[in-house]
């Protein structure tokens, strides 16, 4: 029986950053400023977890989770549903704790991640984007041994996300607004959770892209919604619908969605290595993308660059664009 879920308290979340200390960094917080006329606010703070031991902010939730979790419920080792970043997040946690790891990932998964994923010792199971998101959906591994890691619908994984709040609020005491790129919502959750109650006045901002927005439709909604969704390089957010079991907990600490095309994306991983040197892949860069409309980004503004992993090719072509 699955556990209700529930945003993080500051005790959960201060428990969650001792049991990962050793297994996740603190990451950086970056000012930069961007001369680009359609930026209503030229400066910005960058949470930099492209520089987490994966290059994404995943390690953090993984971590947390896999820690709390026995050695009877480890005896098969752990699984876990995902596009890439997760995935590398249990694999890693999973090498450190020196139990198996198998990952159920899109066939449509980019290779960087994927070999990613099987370079620290975890075995890929690719599987059609409709059977993939199907085990996001009912938690159905469909046969594959292990404890089942949820990239999203798992407390311990939200919490984990959540210590990136509280090291913002210790870097950046006065910041007004948090951008959040947003996939399953346990980002959104566990950052939006500790930001509510550190530092209350703070607005929590989605960034989705155009090619699958499901939670702009949801909020227009008022209701979880699913969308049509279309394959594109931002493959580490934009899935098919919100989770109905996330709604609730989105809902509370979100202030907005804004979203971005993906020229806008493009353009955003040109700036982020043009003025920070900062490599990042599409749904890391979407938070800047975001940043650049006129949707409540006033005062102090974060952008969380929620990861790195990105396809050499595609990288070399967005850079080679701008030559």
């Amino acid at each position: 029986m699955r556990e209700p879920l529930h945003l993080p308290s500051l005790g959960e979340i201060g428990a969650a950053r001792e049991r990962i200390d050793d297994l996740a960094v603190r990451t950086p917080l970056l000012r930069v400023s961007i001369p680009d006329s359609r930026f209503p606010n030229p400066e910005f703070f960058l949470k930099l977890e492209t520089l987490q031991p994966i290059g994404s902010f995943k390690i953090r939730g993984a971590g947390n989770a896999m820690r709390r979790l026995d050695a009877a419920a480890l005896r098969d080792g752990v699984c876990t549903a995902s596009a890439g970043n997760m995935g590398q997040g249990v694999a890693w946690c999973a090498r450190a704790l020196g139990v198996p790891c198998r990952v159920i990932a899109p066939d449509s998964a980019p290779a960087a991640k994927v070999d990613a994923i099987k370079a620290l010792g975890a075995e890929v199971i690719a599987v059609p984007f409709a059977d993939w998101w199907r085990v996001m959906e009912t938690h159905d591994t469909r046969g594959v041994p292990g404890a089942f890691i949820h990239p999203v619908e798992n407390n311990d994984v939200i919490a984990g996300n959540g210590t990136i709040s509280a090291e913002v609020v210790e870097d950046l005491p006065g910041v007004d607004v948090v951008v959040v790129p947003f996939g399953g919502g346990g980002l959104l959750s566990g950052i939006g959770a500790g930001m509510r109650a550190l530092r209350p006045g703070c607005r929590v901002i989605a960034a989705e892209v155009e090619t699958a927005a499901p939670l702009r439709a949801s909020l227009d909604a008022g209701a979880a919604r699913a969308i049509q969704r279309i394959p594109s390089f931002v493959d580490g957010i934009g899935g098919a619908s919100v989770l109905p079991a996330m709604w609730p907990l989105v809902r509370q600490v979100v202030a907005d969605s804004v979203v971005v095309s993906l020229s806008e994306v493009e353009e955003a991983i040109r700036l982020l290595v043009r003025h920070a040197r900062v490599v990042a892949e599409g749904a890391g860069a979407a938070s800047l993308a975001a940043a650049g409309h006129d949707q409540g980004m006033r005062g102090t503004v974060c952008c969380v660059v929620s990861g790195g992993t990105i396809d050499a090719g595609v990288l070399g072509r967005l850079l080679s664009a701008s030559a």
